[in-house]
């Protein structure tokens, strides 16, 4: 888990695309939940339109 400088841990949502490499969106909180995944991911899907197929590294929970 990383920290800030005074010790207190904090999360960071990134989105990827794994063909481009390029870094779709990044959302740093100290706390994340459903709401901010909802919210970050939908500007991408407006950009870009939706993916043919997701992964996530956090578990089974977000794989579609």
């Amino acid at each position: 888990m990383d920290r800030t400088l005074d010790g207190q841990a904090f999360r960071m949502l990134t989105i990827i695309d794994e063909l481009t490499r390029e870094s779709l969106a990044i959302h740093v909180r100290r706390k994340l939940n459903s709401q901010d995944l909802s919210h970050v991911l939908g500007k991408p899907f407006l950009w870009h339109g939706s993916p043919e197929h997701t992964r996530s590294d956090n578990g089974p929970e977000f794989v579609t």
